[in-house]
Formats: C-alpha cells, structure tokens, sequence
C-alpha cells in the first residue's frame, strides 16, 4: 500500500517546468531511492511531498492526506533531513529535539525518552547541551536526523543524509533505513552515492530534466536500459549522463610523448 504518493504532478517555475506529469509511489516497508542528475527535479519532488511547495498540476497524497489541502497534517508524518543539515546554530542538540518535539505535540516524559534514546544512540550526550554552531558537519547532521527521528514519522525523507558522516556512524545509518522500513514505515532516499542506494534501496526512481525515465528494482532497471551491470551503469543509460570515461579523457588531455 501507498504511503506517499504524486500523481501526474507537474510543477513550473516562471517558464520553466522542473517536473512533468511524475507519478510516482513510496510503499510502506520499502526503501525508495531518488535519483537524478544535477537539475533533474529531486530536489522539487521533495519539497512536494513535504508540503513546502504547491504542485502546479496534480495531487500529492501522504498517508491518504491531501498534502495540499492539508499541508500541517501531512508534515506530522514525516520526518525531513536535508542537505546540509540547517539547524539553529545558538541551540544545543537537546534544545532542538525538545522543540521539534513540542511543535509535534510529544508530551513530555515520551519525549525525553525519545531524546536521551536517540542522542544515546548518535553518540551526542557528550555533547548534548553545547550549541551546534560548534559542530562538524557530521555532528550536525547526526543532530537532524535525531530531529527526524524524535516523532516516530511514517515517512522518512533523507537528502543525501550520509554527507560528512564518519564510517560508523554512516555504518548505523544504512542498518537504520532497512530497519525503519522493516518496521512498516518508508523512505525516500536522494543520493550521488549509487553504490550505497544499490545496497539498501528495494527499488529505484530515476529522473532526468523533470521525468521519471525508469522506476523499479535494480533488474528491471537493466531490463528497462536493454542492459548494464552495475547501478551507475544503468543509471548513466537512462538519465542519458556523459560517459564518466571520455569525461576523465578530455580533461586529462592527450599524453604527452
């Protein structure tokens, strides 16, 4: 069943139409990965689901709500992580899950389980009450996922959540998306990193210039593109990308005799 859902959206900025006629379903248990080249409309498809933008034409649907007509009852089941991890730099970790929290309606003693469970979990406690101005780019994105987390949302929205991650804390994240979807939520994941989208996406979405041009598991994928091996592979036939090898050949030049 559908958990989140745009159906024959089109979204137009001035004269320019980032996304035409997308349909495209997130399942509960599942993984989706979004991908698409720079300009490809991911960035838009999210902003769709997440009720920050309006559609143009078509419906976006979350949990059978009408994000349109009903954008605040829709963010109460997701949890968003973008790029970049913007976050207010003055307020320290446990400042910000109490007011995510508290902007989601948690009574108090569930959220401060929720928030020493995840801030245990982030390896944040030892830094729980210094303001995150003063942290790395890993530590603050580990402090936005926990603000996506604090709710429990149905859907899971990750904007390449990966980004400046040391590799155990990455390692935890990739257990952590098979796990939320196991447990009958979703995710929808935007990545460059193909080679982890292929280990833990159950299928794939892929735009180019605003249209889907191939959605499904890896093999239907490949059925789809008339072949190809790897993810990246399959990716560059479909999204039409220049060949990354004659890319790395024009800019190294001629060897020089």
């Amino acid at each position: 069943m559908a958990l989140a859902e745009l159906r024959n959206v089109s979204k137009r900025f001035g004269d320019r139409l980032a996304l035409d006629d997308l349909s495209l379903t997130v399942e509960r248990g599942e993984v989706l990965g979004l991908l698409g080249p720079n300009g490809a409309g991911k960035t838009t498809a999210v902003r769709l689901l997440c009720g920050l933008l309006p559609p143009t034409e078509g419906t976006v649907l979350l949990d059978g709500c009408d994000v349109g007509r009903d954008p605040l009852h829709a963010r109460r089941q997701l949890g968003f992580v973008p790029d970049g991890a913007p976050l207010y730099p003055n307020l320290s970790p446990r400042q910000h899950l109490q007011l995510v929290g508290r902007l989601h309606g948690m009574d108090e003693e569930r959220l401060a389980r929720e928030l020493e469970r995840l801030l245990h979990a982030l390896q944040l406690t030892d830094r729980i009450d210094d303001p995150v101005g003063e942290f790395s780019h890993g530590m603050r994105q580990k402090t936005a996922l926990a603000c996506a987390l604090v709710h429990r949302p149905l859907l899971l929205i990750l904007d390449e959540p990966l980004a400046g991650l040391d590799a155990p804390t990455a390692a935890v994240f990739k257990e952590l998306l098979r796990a939320w979807a196991d447990r009958g939520g979703a995710v929808l994941y935007t990545s460059h990193m193909l080679d982890v989208v292929e280990r833990v996406c159950d299928r794939m979405a892929i735009l180019a210039a605003g249209r889907l041009v191939g959605v499904g598991t890896l093999d239907e994928l490949r059925t789809r593109a008339g072949g190809g091996g790897t993810l990246e592979e399959v990716f560059g036939k479909l999204a039409e990308t220049p060949d990354p090898r004659e890319q790395a050949r024009l800019l190294l030049g001629e060897p020089e005799l």
